[in-house]
């Protein structure tokens, strides 16, 4: 004889015991699930869309904070998942971030089938913004693959990096003179080793409330190993976070790159900062500072503020030098 099912034992493992309000966390841990993650996209150089990702996760419990004389080992994660937005733009990607040998190893690594559609507006902006903007589409492979190492028991690690794309550019940017573009531009594949130095002291790897992280990465591009052009990008960053309150924590960043060489048009660094439009400024040079208070309203709820200033800069690849574009943004999120 079946027993008839009660709302109670549907929501038994996924609700919190102390409040009962929703909350897949024990199940996760317990039951060795997967979390279904909505995917909602805003950017506007992509337009709105929206996807899924299925997120597996295994060692739940090991995220949040160390015992005393204990190192914080973050949970393995595992992922698949797609997205689409109003304008053609699709991405389908696989990739997991995992511990072992004690946690002096992790890896971290994926790989994408993608088809973006974007606007190119010069190097540095040559082209001005709007209708003198020219679209393309890079369609093909994208894999990122890195292993790091522990350094003796800090929180600092030593690591290797591949970067691999095989992308075809679907636009004739070569005739347009005043982009600053050259043959080597449309480069279809690239492939770069690098090595990476990083830091990361945060209490989690989801919300941190402490700590920081940062890294110093260089990544170098060579028909040796597979690369069309050559050329080499660099990258430093930070991400710091200071709990000035029980309920207040306020965290800033710092993000620099820098690229040199026959870098494709569309692999040069842009100002990537939340409130400007993705690869709207382009050059060999930029950073980013940006700052954020993210308030608890709630237990399970938060406010967040940020606001932050990016730069572009570099020598043109025209005759002349260009102007830096710089980039402000602002905004309120809940």
């Amino acid at each position: 004889m079946c027993r008839p099912l009660h709302a109670a034992s549907l929501l038994d493992g996924v609700t919190d015991p102390e409040d009962g309000r929703l909350d897949i966390s024990n199940w996760l841990i317990e039951r060795k699930g997967f979390l279904p993650v909505p995917i909602v996209i805003t950017e506007p150089a992509v337009g709105l869309g929206g996807g899924v990702a299925l997120m597996f996760v295994r060692n739940a419990n090991r995220d949040g904070a160390a015992q005393a004389g204990e190192l914080r080992v973050p949970p393995d994660l595992f992922v698949v998942g797609g997205a689409a937005t109003e304008n053609g733009t699709k991405l389908a990607f696989a990739g997991a971030m995992t511990s072992f040998g004690e946690d002096r190893w992790r890896y971290r690594g994926g790989i994408g089938r993608t088809d973006i559609h974007l606007q190119f507006y010069g190097i540095g902006g040559s082209l001005g913004g709007g209708e003198h903007s020219i679209g393309y589409a890079l369609d093909g492979w994208a894999s990122n693959q890195q292993l790091l190492r522990r350094i003796g028991d800090s929180d600092n690690w030593l690591g290797v990096r591949w970067s691999y794309l095989d992308l075809d550019s679907k636009a004739n940017l070569a005739d347009k003179p005043n982009a600053g573009l050259r043959p080597v531009d449309s480069a279809q594949r690239a492939s770069g080793l690098g090595a990476i130095l990083e830091h990361d002291s945060r209490d989690s790897i989801f919300t941190p409330s402490r700590g920081w992280s940062g890294a110093l990465e260089g990544t170098f591009y060579d028909p040796a190993w597979g690369s069309a052009t050559r050329f080499q990008s660099y990258r430093g960053r930070v991400f710091a976070y200071w709990p000035a309150t029980p309920d207040l924590v306020v965290a800033g960043r710092v993000d620099g790159r820098s690229a040199r060489g026959e870098t494709p048009f569309y692999m040069l660094p842009f100002i990537d900062l939340r409130g400007v439009r993705a690869a709207r400024y382009q050059e060999e040079n930029t950073a980013v500072v940006e700052t954020e208070l993210r308030y608890n309203v709630t237990p399970r709820w938060g406010a967040i503020a940020f606001i932050g200033a990016g730069r572009a800069w570099g020598a043109s690849r025209a005759s002349a030098m260009r102007s830096p574009s710089s980039a402000r943004a602002s905004a309120f999120v809940i």
